[in-house]
């Protein structure tokens, strides 16, 4: 078999079998075919799109390159949860608990974060003495008892898909749909749910602006999930404005308490719901997903949600006196507030633009070396269809310097207000089950 037949095929629109995609990723991994090689074949992949049987085959390919967690002595239907990403996305940090005080178990494999904010674990490592530094049999002992844990993502899962993205990072293939769903979901699958919830995002915040572009991805992943056998369904959600009010390590972790107690923002809530609702079904702990979301409603507001939040702090280290007292997490020495310039109807929020302004303060990272500041952040006070009078405040800025000259420039560039009638957006656009 040669690497170049299979450029040639694929150049020609013509479907690859398993061998000759089995072929191509273990050759690429072991380094025995060149990088011009796979990056023509990438392009290729990127005009001619895949078949879904050549997706979901890609996928398994990536997922056999490297190491896959095997959770099978945890009892039941381990079930996890992928967002696209965004600005405020503090779901993961509510749903793990919430789901889990239904009984599913959610054994969570997270990273640290690039870009606005920190990852899951950076926002939990706000909490004094949390850690997700266990071995795996810890992890899995943790998800048995309780339902609920988190892990640091192991080093040699999906190497065929770093050396993929990296090469694609190069040769304008990033966006291709057949590579981004592969990408996303080997990675998911490698760390061994039986079942996958996904989160796509779209609108300004999100890497899928275009509504179509999100719904198109949902498919691809959904089929691929279901295709190599795991359950998956999936949400387009807005990120068109930040989700909830947070947007910074510790100020999230914060509004994800709150959220737990029932008093969170409206959108995060009722995103946290919809997916919570997904993961309830699809874990067989549901029969339909108004059961689902009834008893979800129901533990956010009778403490169980609360109370596994807790559990889940403390089985890891963390000090649980925080979820009582969120004063206690780390703190900015700075809060200033935005004043609007007019008075009107909050038009658009950004989520893009504010969350650099996130990462301006400190609250993500730039580069995998740089420095996050668990305390810095921005809260907002308003969003889309909102009223706003002069000078009342848009939002707080929390910073450990002043200044914040900068920063401010950019916050009123992403907000804009108008004297028209402004409807505020949707949240969920669509669900695909597959």
């Amino acid at each position: 078999m040669r690497m170049y037949d299979i450029i040639e095929k694929k150049r020609d629109g013509k479907e690859l079998t398993e061998e000759e995609i089995t072929f191509f990723i273990d050759g690429y991994t072991k380094g025995e075919i060149p990088d011009y090689q796979v990056s023509a074949l990438m392009m290729a992949i990127y005009f001619q799109d895949m078949t879904e049987k050549e997706r979901a085959t890609l996928t398994t390919a990536m997922v056999e390159s490297g190491d896959q967690i095997d959770l099978s002595a945890i009892a039941g239907i381990k079930v996890d949860k992928h967002s696209t990403g965004g600005v405020g996305d503090t779901t993961t940090l509510i749903l793990a608990p919430l789901v889990a005080s239904l009984g599913v178990p959610v054994a969570k494999m997270s990273g640290r974060g690039l870009g606005h904010t920190g990852g899951t674990i950076d926002k939990l490592e706000s909490v004094p003495g949390f850690h997700v530094e266990i071995t795996n049999d810890e992890f899995i002992d943790l998800v048995n008892k309780n339902k609920v844990a988190v892990i640091g993502q192991s080093g040699n899962l999906t190497p065929a898909d770093k050396k993929l993205y990296s090469l694609r990072d190069v040769t304008a293939t990033v966006n291709s749909i057949p590579l981004i769903a592969s990408s996303i979901m080997s990675k998911k699958i490698a760390a061994g749910a039986d079942a996958i919830v996904l989160d796509v995002k779209t609108g300004a915040g999100a890497f899928m602006k275009k509504f179509d572009d999100a719904k198109e991805l949902a498919k691809a992943m959904v089929s691929i999930g279901n295709h190599v056998g795991r359950k998956t369904m999936a949400v387009i959600s807005d990120m068109s404005q930040p989700l909830g009010n947070a947007i910074g390590n510790s100020l999230e972790v914060k509004e994800a308490i709150d959220t737990l107690q029932g008093k969170g923002p409206r959108d995060l809530t009722e995103l946290c719901l919809t997916l919570g609702s997904q993961m309830a079904v699809v874990g067989n702990k549901a029969n339909s997903l108004e059961e689902a979301k009834a008893r979800l409603e129901e533990n956010l507001h009778n403490g169980k949600a609360f109370e596994q939040f807790k559990l889940f702090l403390a089985s890891q280290g963390g000090d649980t006196s925080v979820a009582d007292d969120p004063s206690l997490l780390p703190k900015a020495s700075v809060q200033v507030s935005l004043p609007a310039k007019q008075s009107g109807t909050v038009a658009s929020i950004i989520a893009d633009q504010i969350g650099t302004a996130a990462m301006m303060l400190g609250a993500g990272r730039a580069t995998k070396e740089s420095k996050i500041d668990l305390s810095v952040g921005i809260v907002l006070h308003k969003k889309i269809g909102d009223k706003v009078e002069k000078d009342e405040p848009l939002l707080t800025i929390h910073a450990n310097n002043d200044d914040l000259d900068t920063v401010m420039n950019k916050l009123y560039e992403s907000i804009q207000i108008t004297e028209e009638v402004v409807k505020a957006p949707s949240l969920i656009y669509d669900v695909i089950t597959g």
